[in-house]
């Protein structure tokens, strides 16, 4: 069910966008902006319905930094409008569609299936994680070389997450992808807070492109959190072992450890790109690199070194059947 966040301080606007919407939709009613961040951050919503008359001016630059940021660019925002008379409102708030107050009951399940549909066609998300796609991915990493930005871009990979979904199935497989999705966007958010991007190129692979002078720290963080969690989505016995027992690629039963994630990294500095393709070629090979060793890891390319950097974090509970 499609997540909506709702920003209104009247009890008549939420009471009657409930009545409306709530067979289809699952609701988040928030206050204030402030309020809704940290559950936006960390859901990605499929609209935002904002009450304009309980909205202080604080609220509307928050969202309009919100929509600034290319992750949440997408996140469409229906208004909520006391009159026509407001009209001048919108040129201080950056939203899709509007809706006048005395008109909810007759518009509002048209005007919301309209804005979703309409961001569908027009931004490509993945629809397990809500995270840019391909073609997202690609122009933003365009757009920087072109516009002569120093950035960084990783490259991340999940190691032994096919004998994963074999054993417990795609469900849970699911579930550890949204939650791997979910810790990249908390953690590089955090680090930066603007000019970032987290994309989820599909099945476990994921980008990310932030400050050079940051993306490594946050790949390190990345992988703390990751091996600290991921043991949790293992049945007890699994957990205890370190080890599962499932098919290999050819259809072989054998042991394989505890998931864990590989990152590759590259960055503009480190040499001159023209085309996003070379760029991900380059830190696509150095998470194949990073794939090489057991446990995460993550490379960096230096290329004015000469040299690849490798760094390991172990974890205790990884063991080789």
């Amino acid at each position: 069910m499609n997540n909506i966040v709702i920003l209104s301080q009247d009890p008549v606007v939420f009471t009657m966008l409930e009545r409306f919407l709530k067979r289809d939709y699952h609701l988040i009613i928030f206050g204030t902006m402030p309020a809704a961040a940290d559950y936006i951050y960390t859901t990605i919503p499929e609209l935002m319905i904002l009450d304009i008359r309980s909205t202080k001016s604080s609220c509307i630059s928050m969202l309009n930094q919100l929509k600034e940021d290319p992750i949440f660019s997408q996140l469409p925002v229906l208004a909520i409008l006391d009159d026509p008379g407001h009209f001048e409102l919108l040129k201080t708030i950056i939203v899709e569609d509007y809706i006048i107050r005395n008109m909810l009951e007759q518009e509002i399940i048209t005007r919301v299936n309209l804005c979703i549909n309409r961001a569908k066609r027009i931004v490509e998300l993945n629809p397990l994680t809500r995270l840019p796609g391909n073609n997202a991915i690609n122009r933003q990493i365009q757009e920087r070389l072109d516009g002569k930005e120093i950035f960084a871009l990783a490259y991340a990979d999940l190691d032994y997450f096919k004998p994963y979904n074999d054993k417990y199935g795609f469900s849970r497989g699911d579930e550890v992808i949204k939650v791997t999705g979910r810790l990249i966007l908390n953690l590089v958010n955090e680090k930066q807070s603007k000019n970032n991007f987290v994309g989820h190129i599909g099945g476990d692979d994921y980008v990310f492109i932030m400050a050079p002078q940051l993306i490594v720290e946050t790949s390190e963080h990345i992988i703390r959190a990751f091996d600290q969690i991921i043991p949790t989505f293992y049945d007890e016995d699994d957990r205890e072992k370190g080890i599962i027992f499932s098919k290999d690629r050819h259809g072989e039963k054998r042991f394989f450890p505890i998931i864990s994630i590989s990152i590759g990294i590259t960055g503009s500095h480190l040499r001159t790109f023209d085309h996003y393709g070379e760029m991900t070629g380059v830190a696509s090979a150095m998470k194949s690199l990073s794939k090489q060793d057991l446990g995460s890891i993550y490379r960096i390319d230096q290329r004015e070194k000469n040299t690849t950097m490798t760094t390991k974090i172990a974890r205790n509970n990884c063991a080789e059947g």
